[in-house]
Parts: C-alpha cells; structure tokens; sequence
C-alpha cells in the first residue's frame, strides 16, 4: 500500500524558493578581488541568480550542459551555485591549484560549455586555450571597469551579461534526479575522476549537516567557510547556510591569510568557521603575534586531513572555541562523519576525552560505515580491529562520471571503497588511520602515520610533520619522520623523536627523521605522501 503524502521533489530551487521567503535579509559578505569587501543579502544573491540564469539562456546552452567556474569563495559564485544548477545545468566548480595537464583534462572531460572565472586566472586560461575547444564562452567575474584584457579569448563581463535582463525566470520543473553540480577529485594517481551529483543528495546532504550533533546550523549562527566552494562545494555550506538562514562569510582569495581571517570574525561576528588544519595554524599563528582574540567564533570544523589535538588545545584554552573533527571524501558530497562527544564522555579526564576527540567522529543519519579485512569480510566495529573503510547512503556517489563500470570501486552490495584504513568503536567513533596506499606494515603489523604525526606536532617546536614508510631489509619498512620547526626554533632531532616514548609501542616509534623548510601539499591542502616517497627515492631525506 502506498502512503496518501505529496512527493514534492527535493531539489535545489526549493533551498532558493524558502531562503527568499524567509530570510531575504540576512547577510552575505565576501571579500572579493575587485570589490574589496562586499555586503548583500539572500534576497540580492536570489534576484542575480535570475539574471545569471537569463544570461545564460542567451548564451545558447541547453539543458545538462556543465558550466565551470574558476572562483573563490565570494558572492558571485554563491550566486552561480543557483543560476546555473535551478536552472537544470550541471556548476562544475574547478580547483585552480591544480596541475595544467589536470586542469585540461577535466575540462576536456566534463565538456565544458562556458567558463566563468576570477580575473586573476586570465593566465591560466591563456595558458589552456588550445585544450578548451568545446567552451563556447569565458565569462570574467567582474565590473566592466576592472575587465581584463585578452590577446587570446574572446570574454564577456558578468556585471554587463548580469544587467541585460532582471525580469523574474521563469525556472524549470526539475526531477530530484536531475544532475546539480560536478566535483573532480584531485587526482593524486592517475587522472582526476568527477563525481555527479543530483539536486536530492544535495539537499539530503545540507539537511543531514545542518542536525544538531552535525554542523547545527540556525539562523543564530554566522558562517565562514574557509574550505573553497571549488572542492566539494564548501563542505556544503552554500546551500545549508540558506537552509538554516545563518548569516555567511565568504573570504574571496583570502582564505590562507591569518589578519583577514581575525578581521572577518571580529568584525562580522562569525560564530562557526570550517577549513582544513592550515588554515587554522595561519589564523593560531597571527594571533599568537599579535595578541589578538577571537570573540564571537565558538566553535571551527576541522577536516581534509587529521587535525592534531594541539590545534584543538589552542583554540580551547586560549580562544574558548570549539574545535570539531571531520571526516569526509568528494565522492560523499563530502559529509563522513563529524566529531560531537556524546553526554557519557563529559566526565572523561582531559587526556581520554583528547583520544576521543582526536577521532573523526561519528556518521550522521544517512550514511552507513564498515570496515572489512582483506578477503572483504566484515570486522567488528571494537575499537580495536583495523580494516578498509566503506561507505554507502543517500549522498554518496554510486560511479564516477562518465564511468559505468563501477566495480574497481564498489562493491556487489553498493558500498563504496573510501580508500582509507581505519577502526570503528562500539559506539560508532571513527578513527581514520591511514590511507591504504600510505599505511606503513612493518613486521606484518600496521602503523598509523596519523597517529605518530599528531604526536610529533604536540612537540613546541614542530609546525607541521609527515610520516613515510621506508624500504627496511629486516622489517619491510619503517617510520620515517619529515617536520618542518616553529620558526626560530632550533631542536635536536632526539628531543623530537623521545617525545613519542611512551605514547606508542616502541616498535612504533620513527628510526629516522629530517627537519625540512616545507612540507609538500596537494591542490587540496593536503600533505602529499606520494611527493615526499618521491623525494626519498630521488635521497633527499637520506
């Protein structure tokens, strides 16, 4: 029997339709490259996303058609988040951080039929243009007074595209299956893969995130997303911001510059703020420099890679804010797993409830986890037992883009390889070890670099540190230890290396370590494991 309930289709243009009702007034601030610090509100983001959906309209793109952008984190590309997905196309947002032979394929990949990019990366594009041979138009988000000029492209200015037709569109009925957005993956082997995602796991997703015990959003909170709206669309955020109707921040190209940062919340009273670990270790640096506070941030969400507990302790017990541990992957829109102690672990000493927090967290209703051994059997979710991670829900990708063949991926059942090596509690903590491919098996047993990197970045003199594993005749292989010092700091490598007696089993413990000038990251922030096996290869670290 089937239930007698409407079936009103969960799409994106709803998240508009509400937001524009109920909260046309709260802000939107974004810094942009242009513009300096821009103000305007739901309502004005709304109205131009008309305009954006007009103007392409007259640009002659059809249905299904990707449109890509090249863009920070400000108002215009929130506003192109819905003019272009309410109006039945697919935003395909574009890291440009990425190599030029990554950049070319993915755009080649996607058949991309208008670009719309930061002036900044003209260059870029330039650079690319012989690969761009399905792109009908480059759009650069700008006023007709700071249009760049362009030897080699023919560019519209978005500001004139904009303020050629502001009559009210008239926007389609869409199916919730219908394809919203493109994310690829970063591509560390092989080529990027794009994930395809619809308007009912995005909506599905910014709801699950919005839950208390998720992100918890209201329309209490002021929201600064320091993650890019070009990697997995923010973390979510433009559209559950909306949902919520909190005020959003958006800090344009200034997302790694720790005064900017301090400025936005100081002056926009940020209340919850989302970036990946570097971030945060720019905004703890300037501050520490300058004396200055933080007042109204009180809670951040920390993700893309493990975050070590001292940036925790440092936003705690000098700042009062909260730090959050997430996990999650392009592939699930990205929202894993978030970090919120459950009332039982209040009572915890300092130093338990550290190892609990230093955990990534726990999967919000909609997504289910498992981890297997290696004939693929299911492990118990003890704390204990280490297995590949998989996942499966209702905002996870079920194949990549353009791929059929699913199989090197997903399993007979659905779920979904994550790639990473991890461990279960019973109460549901996930604790995310290793990536497969940077696991280090030594004597048989495994060793989690996350785990010994944390600890080296609780010693004051270490910034930052990487773990590789190493060829050892005897044992396979071995820890080995890459820091990069505090500045000014001038430590004996055995200081650094005692400092994980009795923290870990001693067989655990790094044989060897280099201080280095930097770490080497992927596109996305992250340290690049596969870069520094290089590097060791090639001696650099010997």
């Amino acid at each position: 029997m089937r239930g007698k309930m409407m079936s009103t289709p969960l799409t994106i243009t709803e998240i508009m339709l509400y937001a524009t009702r109920l909260y046309h007034d709260t802000e939107v601030i974004s810094i942009t490259s242009d513009e300096g610090v821009h103000r305007s509100t739901y309502k004005n983001v709304f109205e131009r996303a008309n305009q954006v959906a007009h103007a392409l309209r007259r640009l002659g793109v059809k249905p299904g058609d990707r449109i890509a952008t090249l863009a920070w984190n400000d108002h215009r590309h929130l506003e192109l988040y819905y003019g272009v997905s309410c109006s039945g196309l697919v935003l395909h947002t574009v890291n440009p951080r990425l190599f030029s032979e990554q950049l070319a394929y993915i755009f080649s990949h996607a058949n991309d039929q208008v670009i719309f990019f930061d002036p900044m990366f003209l260059p870029l594009l330039e650079g690319l243009a012989d690969e761009l041979s399905s792109v009908k138009a480059f759009v650069a988000l700008t006023s007709k007074e700071k249009m760049p000029e362009s030897s080699s492209l023919d560019i519209y200015c978005y500001e004139e595209l904009l303020a050629q037709d502001d009559s009210p569109f008239s926007w389609p009925e869409l199916e919730e299956t219908t394809a919203s957005a493109l994310c690829y993956t970063s591509g560390t082997t092989g080529n990027p893969k794009g994930v395809l995602y619809d308007h009912r796991s995005t909506v599905l997703h910014a709801y699950g995130s919005c839950m208390a015990g998720v992100l918890g959003l209201s329309h209490n909170d002021v929201v600064m997303p320091v993650v890019p709206m070009f990697h997995v669309n923010a973390w979510g955020t433009p559209y559950s911001c909306p949902i919520a109707g909190s005020k959003i921040v958006l800090p344009g190209p200034k997302m790694g510059d720790g005064e900017t940062l301090h400025s936005l919340i100081e002056n926009e009273g940020v209340t919850i703020a989302l970036g990946v670990p570097t971030v945060w270790l720019a905004l703890l640096a300037y501050l520490k420099d300058t004396g200055k506070t933080i007042g109204t941030l009180n809670r951040t969400v920390v993700g893309g890679s493990a975050c070590p507990i001292s940036i925790m302790e440092e936003f705690e017990k000098l700042h009062g804010v909260y730090t959050h541990h997430a996990w999650g992957m392009t592939e699930m829109s990205p929202l894993g797993t978030v970090n919120t102690l459950i009332p039982s672990m209040d009572k915890l000493e300092e130093s338990d409830r550290n190892k609990v927090r230093a955990k990534q967290g726990r999967a919000p209703f909609g997504v289910d986890m498992k981890i297997v051994d290696d004939e693929g059997k299911d492990l118990p979710h003890d704390g204990v037992a280490f297995g590949d991670l998989k996942v499966r829900g209702w905002w996870v990708a079920d194949a990549y883009y353009g791929e059929d063949d699913n199989s090197e991926t997903h399993d007979q059942e659905g779920w979904f390889s994550t790639g990473d090596v991890a461990t279960i509690d019973q109460q549901g903590f996930l604790n995310i070890t290793d990536r497969t491919k940077d696991v280090i098996k030594s004597g048989g047993e495994w060793i989690s670099s996350i785990e010994l990197e944390n600890i080296a970045v609780a010693h004051p003199d270490v910034a930052e540190a990487a773990v590789i594993g190493i060829d050892d005749e005897k044992w396979g292989e071995r820890p080995h230890l890459i820091v990069v010092c505090v500045e000014g700091a001038d430590p004996v490598q055995g200081s650094i290396l005692s400092s994980f007696k009795g923290k870990v089993a001693d067989w655990w413990i790094p044989d060897s370590m280099n201080i280095v000038d930097s770490i080497p990251h992927t596109a996305t922030g992250k340290i690049s494991k596969a870069t520094l096996r290089e590097q060791h290869s090639k001696g650099l670290f010997e």
